[in-house]
């Protein structure tokens, strides 16, 4: 088995854990919405589509997640809101720092948008310590999509075996799977750290 050159991360489920229902009920006290109806609107819908794509700036996003729930705050306070929803996986965090460590380049590469971005550098000092970045919104496509893989190609100079990509999701592996991509379809920490381990045998986590 050849061993992969880099690591490239997805951020949310693997890195960092997200629950949309903490922003939900905090919004939820703005509006005359129920929670499950917030959710709706910013947890896997058209408009956080729009958003995650770089379609809809964060002015008209707000704009239109305001109309569609009746919020009566700032934007200041939905972006707060909506964005402090993570909370850390330690033992990803801490695998990624040894493969730095180790000499092994890492990327990120998430479906995401500008307003999460901003949150996590502020929030999560490891975020500032990968060698580079393909975030969703910045490239107009999203995961699964193959044209975003194609920049992660470009970034990191690797194509194939030579890239082993680390997903929550079976859809977004299934393309890197089709790419030639080494991947590992993440469920558990313990259980991906020990797939890294074997790809790697000299990393100890």
């Amino acid at each position: 088995m050849i061993q992969p050159r880099t690591v490239v991360f997805d951020l949310g489920k693997v890195l960092l854990d997200f629950d949309y229902s903490k922003a939900a009920r905090r919004i939820a006290e703005h509006c005359p919405k129920d929670k499950c109806g917030i959710q709706e609107l910013i947890d896997h819908s058209p408009l956080l589509f729009e958003f995650e794509t770089g379609r809809l700036t964060p002015e008209l996003f707000f704009k239109q997640a305001q109309s569609a729930s009746g919020f009566i705050r700032e934007m200041e306070v939905f972006c707060e809101m909506f964005s402090n929803i993570f909370s850390p996986v330690p033992g990803m965090i801490e695998l990624q720092k040894v493969l730095k460590q180790k000499g092994v380049p890492t990327y990120i590469f998430s479906n995401t948008n500008t307003w999460a971005i901003q949150h996590i550098r502020e929030a999560y000092p490891f975020f500032g310590n990968f060698d580079g970045y393909v975030l969703s919104y910045e490239h107009g496509t999203m995961k699964p999509e193959e044209g975003i893989y194609h920049v992660v190609e470009q970034m990191t100079g690797l194509k194939g075996g030579d890239i082993l990509y680390i997903d929550d999701r079976a859809d977004n592996i299934g393309t890197g799977i089709s790419r030639g991509w080494t991947t590992i379809h993440h469920s558990e920490p313990e259980i991906t750290i020990g797939e890294v381990r074997r790809l790697f045998p000299t990393i100890c986590v």
